[in-house]
Parts: C-alpha cells; sequence; structure tokens
C-alpha cells in the first residue's frame, strides 16, 4: 500500500535521539498510512542499527540512505528520491512527536495544495510537554524540524540546493522557490511537536559554531536570491551593518559570553545575555563574509 505520508528524518551521530523520535512515531493514533525515511549524513555511531532493530520491533516501514558528505540538503534529497509518500513531512531526530502530529498534517493537506508548518516548542527534556501558545507561532515559510508539503511540489522546484553545505538557509531558499513556484501556505496549529534542547548539549559555543556558519551561508543565499527581502531575512542591510560594525565591540560580546555562562547568574538574564552573544557572533561573521574577509 502507498503511504499517504512518507516522514524524512535527517541525521548524524544523534542514534539517542532518533529512536526516541521513531518510538514517538511509532505511538501515532489513528494515524494515516506512512513510512520513515532516514537519511543518515555520515554518521559514525550506531544509528544504521538503531534503524534496523526499530524497523523490526515497531513494524513501521523504516528506510535508510547514507550520504558520507557532511550536507544536510543533499541527504534530504536523497531520502526523498525513495520517498513514496504522497506527502513528506520533514523533523528532527531530536524531536517528540504528539500521537496526532501526523494526522494533523494530513489533515492540513485535504483541500490544499500547500506547505504547511505546525509550532515547534523547544524544551529542556523529554518529560516537558507544553501546548502551544502565541508564542510558537511562525511566518518561516518552510522551517525542516517542523513542515509537510507533497512530494511532487519538491520534484517541481528541484529539490534542496545542495552547495547549502554548511549549516542554515537550505530550507528557507527552497521555500523561496516553493513560493515562487505558486504552492500556497498554512500554519497547522494542533501539528505541533515538542524539539528537544537539553541545556547541556545545546551549549553556547555549540550555538555559536552554528552562528558562524549560517552567516556564511547568508552569502550564498543572496547570491540566488538578492531582493530586499532576503537581506531582511538575513540581516544584510546597512542598518544592522552598521549595527555589527560600531555597536559590537569584541569587549561587549565577550561580556555577553561570560555572563550567559556564568553558573550564579540569574535565567533570564543568561539568556538575554547567550541571545546577545550569538547575534553578535552572526552579525560580525555576515560582515566579514559580505566584505569577502572569509
Amino acid at each position: 500500500m502507498t503511504p499517504r505520508i512518507s516522514v524524512v528524518i535527517a541525521t548524524k551521530d544523534r542514534a539517542r535521539y532518533l529512536e526516541r523520535a521513531i518510538e514517538s512515531l511509532a505511538a501515532s493514533a489513528g494515524a494515516p498510512t506512512f513510512e520513515i525515511v532516514v537519511a543518515d549524513n555520515g554518521s559514525t555511531d550506531d544509528t544504521r542499527a538503531v534503524v534496523e532493530r526499530k524497523n523490526e520491533t515497531t513494524g513501521l516501514p523504516i528506510r535508510y540512505v547514507f550520504e558520507p558528505q557532511p550536507n544536510r540538503g543533499k541527504a534530504r534529497n536523497r531520502a526523498i528520491a525513495i520517498a513514496e509518500g504522497e506527502i513528506v513531512a520533514f523533523c528532527d531526530d531530536d524531536v517528540n512527536v504528539p500521537a496526532d502530529w501526523l494526522g494533523a498534517h494530513s489533515r492540513a493537506h485535504t483541500d490544499s495544495w500547500a506547505v504547511v508548518n505546525g509550532p515547534i516548542l523547544n524544551v529542556g527534556s523529554y518529560d516537558d510537554r507544553p501546548t502551544p501558545g502565541v508564542a510558537n507561532y511562525s511566518r518561516a515559510y518552510l522551517c525542516t524540524c517542523n513542515a509537510s508539503l507533497p512530494r511532487r511540489a519538491l520534484a517541481d522546484v528541484g529539490g534542496f540546493d545542495e552547495t547549502f553545505d554548511l549549516y542554515g538557509w537550505e530550507d528557507t531558499e527552497l521555500g523561496v522557490r516553493l513560493r515562487e513556484s505558486g504552492i500556497g501556505w498554512t500554519f497547522a496549529w494542533d501539528a505541533y511537536l515538542w524539539h528537544i534542547k537539553p541545556p547541556q548539549q545545546n551549549t553556547v559555543e555549540v550555538e555559536a559554531r552554528k552562528a558562524v556558519e549560517k552567516a556564511r551561508m547568508a552569502r550564498r543565499f543572496l547570491s540566488k536570491h538578492p531582493g530586499r527581502r532576503a537581506r531582511l531575512a538575513t540581516g544584510a542591510h546597512a542598518v544592522n551593518v552598521l549595527r555589527g560594525r560600531f555597536l559590537m565591540p569584541e569587549a561587549l560580546l565577550a561580556f555577553y559570553a561570560g555572563v550567559a555562562t556564568h553558573s550564579r547568574a540569574p535565567g533570564w538574564i543568561k539568556a538575554f545575555a547567550r541571545a546577545q552573544f550569538l547575534d553578535g557572533v552572526y552579525t560580525k561573521e555576515l560582515i566579514r563574509t559580505l566584505s569577502g574577509r572569509q
């Protein structure tokens, strides 16, 4: 039987997270027919063994593709190439989905030709299961942590651009091409999921590395879509560039980094300092990249 939905999960060296994500999908209640396609982007842990074990124990059709080159878009394209579902749903390996997640995405596609996004609730552990609120609304056109769309729409625009070989912007860039192709957009409140972000792993150092890579990929995004909307989205506009050059001295960023990692600082102050530091890291690297110094 052809599945209604193909759930594509890109992963690398996160077997334990992937296992929990598959288990939550296996607990879906009243879901449409679905398959899981795991896009392994060069794992050296026991990711493949986890997939094989879950294929046997859950009774779900779970398929596996391996892409050794570090490139999430390329890995997802390989998964899409073997997907059989009418709809392709994307989620990350570090998610926990409610029992109705697949059903909610399926219902949102009943009468529409559209990209469907759902709320993403960042939580510290698998035990945290809040319900979505206004703060979880997003106008992002395509966020592959929680999105679905017709498989034919992906084929029509050629899938992910594989020249985005670092972290960031590859799903946004795909979203631009989808929007330009005329496909609609829907935000489905009941298609929410929990995104697991343990503080001990989601460190400032990890996020800073991502910020640097995202800034570098912004240049590639702008080379394809140089319009005003893209410049505003990436921060590559005059006001932000001036802010980065004159209002973000290195000493201030070092101060923010210190506060963000200080064990005795109040939580809200650490969160504020962390956000300011990561914004500064991204903006500084963006300026260097745009000026050709990277």
